[in-house]
């Protein structure tokens, strides 16, 4: 028997369940489905050909695209010949690219189109290991010898014995790397996280139990597979359990694939469940009469009924009434509208969310659980459990793993889930990993009933000229709560007070000029936006010790943004590039 990994059980669910569907895409608005055995003969050819390419094991083969079955056809049959694949964020630059093809020392890259072949092509001579460039399927016509179609490479394990496959699976080991997730790099360059078969078959395990997934269960796959989290959801879960992944055809596409599909399972980083929240308030704000009196009422039996479920306690006779009511005639809708009408478990995470969009979606009968975690332990440390969420924190911390609080605040993390170090970095790996407890970077606590909360980014502290040690997530997440606020940046290391830098949420715009008679274009610096705002910060100082307060505060002309290198691909904020882009606009709040 082969050992227990994501290949192997990969391989099983083309035994026990062999014309269940895996996954599907969608043609001429029409979703094709692919069954196991068939999704298992596909990775089975392809680790063949990846072979007669000459690909050893422990090798990695690094993928450059949107999420396709292509994708995790090729992390799979990588991880089958015993490598460690390798995702790259599609917003990366051409030098960015090269940096981890370099790092990872991959053979072989899989891209998605011209588009992301050029970067290669125009790197190339600066990857002397890499061997050929793999196209997936109608990614565009390219004339190079070191360039192959997707069929033309699934053609070269055609001289490949059928049992090589199998001889493969057997031979890998439970402590030995499968796969690389290379780090957003807030901080500096990527780094390459070694995440083993046992990281990622125990967690994604633990996971199914914990959300009780089940074969006929099915998610949407969107968000960027080369983050844990998303591979987690399309890859290692699914594999787990037998659950059919969809795969969206665009970001642009999602709310329409969302509404043909109604998952079961939803994954969402906190700027989805924004864009959900921006649309649905401002459809509400329209209600008038009778409307918005029903659905005044359905809220406030969403409200009692979500904190009471999320204590796994029972709704009483009249409650359950009334809930049945309100869904008949407002939840149900509502979901079915947003694409989440079948939506049994969703989830935020990558990210911190708002208190108040968690309450407002509550509110709607949707339950949004939020998980805490990084790559360095696959994924997640903590997790809001269906009947055990407390909204404000991250969850009970997940069943096998240790969390401790270190005197500092930092949070650490041991167990099963825990990373093997970073990819030829051995300082870095020594820093993070000591004595088998991950020292996670992050500050938080744990309350009486066992909740972790996030309190902070131990780089991210601000240390004021009084010597003040400030911890700015809250400070920002709550300026965030003003729905026009796109990003906060708290400003004030080594200065005598806090200020902040504020980008706009470009959707709310021109809602905002409308009510105000501006044109849209004027918003950014208007008077009535600044006392808009100012009111707002009054509120949030409120919140905070005096020290923590935030005495002046710029208005962004322009967004942060991943193409400034602002933010990462996962939308977190770069705190250092965006010092370094606004440092006029900082220098402004500290003169006079």
């Amino acid at each position: 028997m082969p050992a227990e990994t994501i290949p192997s059980r990969f391989f099983r669910q083309a035994r026990v369940r062999p014309n269940a569907p895996a996954y599907y895409v969608r043609h001429n608005e029409q979703w094709i489905g692919t069954t196991w055995r068939d999704y298992v003969n596909q990775v089975g050819q392809a680790t063949k050909a990846l072979h007669a390419l000459g690909v050893k094991a422990e090798e990695s083969v690094c993928i450059l695209g949107f999420n396709r079955p292509e994708w995790v056809t090729m992390d799979l049959a990588n991880m089958t010949l015993g490598g460690a694949p390798a995702g790259i964020y599609t917003t990366c630059s051409a030098n960015e690219v090269q940096y981890i093809v370099a790092h990872a020392q991959a053979p072989v890259v899989l891209v998605e189109n011209t588009e992301q072949w050029e970067k290669i092509k125009k790197v190339r001579n600066e990857l002397p290991r890499l061997r050929y460039v793999v196209m997936m399927k109608d990614g565009g016509e390219v004339d190079d010898p070191m360039v192959l179609g997707w069929e033309e490479f699934i053609a070269k394990g055609d001289g490949v014995a059928d049992d090589f496959v199998e001889q493969r699976l057997q031979e890998l080991e439970p402590k030995k790397v499968a796969t690389l997730i290379y780090t957003s790099g807030t901080t500096g360059p990527p780094k390459g996280v070694m995440l083993t078969h046992e990281n990622l078959a125990w967690t994604a395990k633990v996971a199914q139990g914990m959300v009780n997934l089940r074969p006929h269960d099915c998610s949407i796959s969107y968000l960027p597979l080369s983050h844990i989290a998303e591979q987690m959801f399309t890859i290692h879960g699914p594999v787990t359990s037998g659950a059919s992944v969809y795969f969206a055809q665009s970001l642009d596409d999602l709310p329409d694939d969302l509404k043909s599909v109604q998952p079961t399972v939803f994954f969402g980083v906190p700027r989805i469940w924004e864009k959900f929240y921006t649309g649905i308030t401002t459809k509400l704000e329209a209600a008038e009469g009778g409307k918005a009196k029903l659905l005044a009422w359905a809220r406030k039996v969403g409200r009692e009924v979500s904190k009471l479920r999320n204590q796994n306690k029972e709704l009483g006779p009249l409650l359950r009434a009334q809930y049945v009511a309100a869904d008949t005639l407002v939840f149900s809708k509502l979901k079915d509208a947003i694409g989440l009408g079948r939506a049994r478990v969703c989830v935020s995470g990558a990210a911190p969310i708002s208190v108040e969009i968690l309450e407002f979606f509550a509110e709607f009968d949707l339950v949004v659980h939020e998980v805490y975690g990084q790559s360095e332990d696959s994924g997640p440390t903590s997790f809001n459990l269906p009947g055990k969420t407390k909204f404000g924190t991250v969850g009970p911390v997940v069943p096998g793993v240790e969390v401790q609080i270190a005197v500092d605040g930092e949070i650490l993390v041991r167990g099963p889930n825990v990373f093997a170090g970073y990819f030829n970095d051995k300082p870095n790996t020594e820093a993070c990993l000591v004595d088998g407890w991950l020292h996670s970077g992050d500050l938080g606590e744990i309350d009486a009933q066992g909740f972790l909360s996030i309190t902070g980014r131990k780089k991210d502290i601000i240390i004021t000229a009084g010597g003040k040690n400030i911890a700015p997530k809250n400070i920002e997440s709550a300026i965030k709560n003003l729905d026009i606020v796109g990003e906060a940046v708290l400003v004030g290391d080594r200065r005598k007070y806090l200020s902040a830098l504020i980008s706009l949420d470009i959707d709310k715009l021109g809602e905002f000029a409308t009510k105000h008679g501006l044109a849209e274009g004027d918003v950014s610096q208007s008077d009535a936006l600044r006392d808009h705002l100012q009111t707002h910060i009054d509120g949030v100082n409120s919140l905070f010790a005096r020290v923590e307060h935030v005495r002046k505060f710029t208005v962004l002309k322009r967004p942060l943004s991943v193409e400034n290198g602002e933010l990462t691909p996962t939308l977190k904020v770069k705190r250092k590039v965006v010092y370094e882009h606004f440092a006029a606009e900082i220098e402004g709040m500290y003169t006079n």
